[in-house]
């Protein structure tokens, strides 16, 4: 079975940092192949500006369809799509539009509100409840998520780093949302 895992990081949060580094080495244990999507030339002070968030998002795509133009999709029968923030919106939009649909699975750390207009199948959803990003505690993503089915998984006063101000608590809740990662990777039929 050959598998590819994809992945889509947010602008300022890159392939190596935590969320994207440990579900890599998840997808790589699992005998998934990686894909890194280290986009870059982002607009600066983004949040709460429409108009940047949008070029942003048009940059993102760009990149990624550029970068992942070589990839035979028909050639894999399980596809995991990983992505962070923006990056959500980005592989939302990829694997709606991609022939292989049917066989995209999504990991979605911090997803923006936009990654839910996109169409795709199966999903696990991770959000803080005071992530500044969406919302905060007012925030649509764990509503949105269940309206598509997807299991959404809050982390109590995490940001959108899921990251909170005490480091050991930081560390047990990523402890937790890497196993639910592992669960998820190898929940696929045939693993």
């Amino acid at each position: 079975m050959k598998k590819l895992a994809v992945f889509f990081p947010g602008i300022g949060y890159t392939v190596d940092k935590p969320l994207m580094h440990y579900s890599r080495r998840l997808a790589a244990a699992a005998g998934y192949e990686t894909l890194l999507l280290p986009y870059t030339g982002f607009p600066k002070k983004i949040r709460g500006d429409r108009a940047r968030m949008e070029e942003s998002f048009r940059i993102a795509m760009s990149q990624a369809q550029e970068m992942l133009s070589g990839v035979v999709w028909e050639e894999y029968d399980s596809i995991l799509f990983v992505g962070k923030s923006i990056g959500t919106a980005v592989a939302g939009r990829i694997a709606e539009q991609n022939p292989a649909t049917d066989r995209i699975r999504m990991i979605l750390y911090t997803p923006l509100e936009e990654t839910f207009s996109c169409r795709f199948g199966e999903a696990i959803v991770f959000t803080g409840t005071a992530d500044p990003w969406v919302g905060g505690p007012d925030s649509r993503i764990a509503a949105l998520a269940e309206e598509r089915g997807y299991v959404c998984h809050l982390v109590p006063d995490a940001n959108h780093s899921l990251e909170t101000q005490d480091v050991e608590r930081d560390i047990q809740n990523m402890k937790r949302i890497m196993e639910k990662t592992e669960e998820f990777i190898y929940a696929f039929p045939g693993m």
